[in-house]
């Protein structure tokens, strides 16, 4: 009777760390989303390099890409660095190269519409993955109902037995 009472109130734990968990992953997604909104005091041609994606095919950052006499690494470059020379801020000039390339053009994913979930869900699963981990490490320590306490007790014919064929091998 005790297990039945007890099995109930890890049910409830279990359901309330759940809670918490999620909770705490709907607080860090907000914290992240909206820290991601925020735009740095000074905007340089290297940090919109760096958040951009060179269009000649390499996948990499503007700043990053390898290719010799890249075309259109240049381009980009030299866009960047006359949005920066006329005064606009990072979030203009960003939007200046998605109006131009799309949006395959930002390193990041803007945090807004499908996009979303490509900054959520990593965090979501984390706590889920870590909730499932706890719940099921005390579902394995937690001894069975009808289980004895301890090793099974050892038959005392068949003690004798192993020990005469032990002599005999031996």
């Amino acid at each position: 009777m005790s297990q039945g009472v007890g099995s109930e109130m890890n049910g409830s734990r279990s359901a309330r760390l759940a809670t918490v968990m999620l909770v705490a992953t709907c607080l860090v997604a907000g914290v992240a989303i909206r820290s991601e909104g925020q735009t740095a005091a000074k905007t340089t041609a290297e940090s919109i390099e760096n958040g951009t994606v060179c269009q000649c095919g390499c996948n990499q950052t503007v700043s990053g890409c390898n290719h010799e006499g890249c075309g259109s690494k240049a381009e980009m470059q030299d866009m960047a660095e006359k949005e920066v020379a006329s005064g606009k801020d990072s979030a203009a000039i960003l939007q200046d190269f998605v109006l131009r390339y799309g949006t395959k053009v930002l390193a990041t994913p803007p945090p807004s519409g499908f996009n979303l979930a490509v900054w959520i869900l990593p965090i979501v699963g984390g706590f889920i993955g870590l909730a499932l981990v706890v719940m099921l490490v005390r579902r394995w320590r937690q001894v069975p109902a009808g289980a004895p306490p301890g090793p099974a007790p050892v038959d005392p014919e068949i003690m004798v037995e192993v020990e005469e064929e032990m002599k005999r091998l031996g």
